[in-house]
């Protein structure tokens, strides 16, 4: 038995575009971004992927990706499971900050630990700031204790795990053709869980905006290989672009 799961980072959005911390603030995604969402769907239907079910956090980039995407495979309606599980990392005070800015503020050590660093989280919110999860209707329900006022990327790994595990798995196991359309730090969550990687090595993982990640997966879930779609260049460079972002390179 075996098994093809497809992972998918959102395209561009306007604040990736403008170079500030987005976490869960809900921002659109750039022209560049759509642009990229349709690449991804037509690499996806030259590649002779389709799917029955698609996984996806509540925050746009991601939703609207989907959705292009899909529509380009002439599969805008098959049903689309959204959680708040799958959201970006939420960045904490850093969010709505332009980057270049926070690093001349508080030095590039500290910016790069915040960012990169398994479990450091940036500075926490106050739940009576407007940005912490309590004050958008879509996490209003959730208790103090769940709603996240920072993350690190270890954070998101203990909520993605559930998720995976409860709603994802269930509906590989029963031959659902499943994607995933996430974030970058949902999906390093996701790829660090099926290819066992260190808390260390995560770190350096970069994964491309709007090109498709596809896993195969044997009978126990275990990755048998992985491939991004397209030209393995571009796939690089892609990546090389978000390390740069990030400060790793």
């Amino acid at each position: 038995m075996e098994y093809t799961l497809v992972l998918l980072r959102h395209g561009q959005s306007l604040w990736n575009l403008e170079n500030v911390f987005t976490g869960w603030t809900d921002v659109a995604l750039s022209e560049q971004g759509r642009s990229e969402a349709k690449e991804a769907g037509r690499l996806m239907d030259e590649a002779g992927l389709a799917f029955d079910v698609v996984h996806t956090s509540l925050l746009r980039r991601a939703i609207d990706t989907a959705s292009i995407a899909l529509d380009e495979m002439d599969l805008g309606w098959i049903p689309v499971e959204k959680h708040w599980r799958l959201n970006e990392r939420h960045y904490g005070a850093l969010q709505g900050l332009n980057k270049k800015q926070t690093t001349d503020v508080h030095g590039p050590d500290q910016v790069h630990i915040w960012r990169r660093s398994y479990d450091t989280p940036p500075p926490a919110l106050e739940p009576s700031d407007p940005r912490h999860p309590i004050n958008d209707a879509r996490y209003a329900w959730m208790p103090p204790e769940l709603a996240p006022g920072t993350e690190c990327l270890a954070d998101v790994v203990d909520r993605m795990l559930p998720y995976w595990y409860d709603r994802i798995v269930p509906d590989i196991r029963s031959g659902r053709r499943v994607i995933v359309v996430a974030h970058g730090n949902s999906l390093r969550a996701l790829v660090k869980h099926l290819d066992d990687v260190s808390d260390e090595e995560i770190t350096g993982l970069n994964i491309p905006t709007g090109i498709p990640l596809v896993y195969r997966l044997d009978a126990h879930l275990r990755p048998i290989g992985s491939h991004y779609l397209g030209d393995p260049e571009a796939a690089a460079r892609a990546a090389a672009e978000v390390a740069r972002q990030a400060g790793t390179v």
